[in-house]
């Protein structure tokens, strides 16, 4: 198992919609391992194959719930379908999302309240969950990323434009950028004692 650098909004893999796994082999259960060893040492919630340069469909998490739902998990060529999110503004204080490829970043964004995630688990049966409150968000964050999108993107009003200045202060928006969870400054002030619906994902 090894970290791996999480890349930044502005790379290309980021931005476009990954492939699905054909065969879940040694390199696929080596990279789920990878996937698990950086999550937590960025000590995030969730992250997508696509976050650290690899365009498969495949996702992890790290997440209580009252679902019933194992609290860390993977899934591989997930599909997902969600309720719409209610009308109007997003709550600033309840509805914050943060995400480790908008290391730092952290802005308001109204989900779905419930999500239904089919796929594969990484023995190749089938799972299929029912999610919902912050279990539900993090899977449709982590299902976005998998569709070429990132949570700034469905961003409106006055905190797209906040996004967009965010992202050229720092620099982003290009190809390249990474940053190194566990070598690297925590981005988003993380440590053992911080709740997990306040990390990123």
């Amino acid at each position: 198992m090894a970290v791996r650098p999480v890349v930044i909004t502005g790379d290309p893999v980021l931005h476009t919609r990954a492939r699905p796994v054909e065969v879940i082999d040694d390199e696929v259960r080596e990279l789920v391992a990878d996937m698990f060893e950086t999550m937590d040492a960025a000590r995030g919630v969730g992250l997508a194959a696509p976050q650290v340069g690899v365009g498969l469909r495949v996702f992890t998490w790290q997440l209580a719930n009252d679902d019933g739902i194992p609290p860390r998990g993977v899934v591989i060529n997930p599909y997902l379908t969600s309720s719409k999110p209610l009308a109007g503004d997003p709550d600033p204080d309840e509805e914050v999302e943060g995400c480790l490829s908008v290391p730092g970043e952290a802005f308001p964004l109204r989900r779905g309240e419930t999500a239904t995630l089919t796929g594969l688990a990484l023995d190749g049966t089938e799972l299929r969950y029912e999610a919902t409150g912050w279990f539900a968000r993090m899977l449709q964050h982590e299902y976005d990323h998998l569709n070429g999108f990132l949570y700034v993107d469905r961003l409106g009003g006055k905190w797209a434009k906040k996004a967009k200045k965010a992202v050229k202060a720092n620099g982003w928006g290009v190809p390249g950028g990474s940053w190194m969870p566990g070598e690297d400054r925590d981005p988003f002030g993380h440590d053992d004692d911080t709740p997990e619906e306040e990390r990123a994902d």
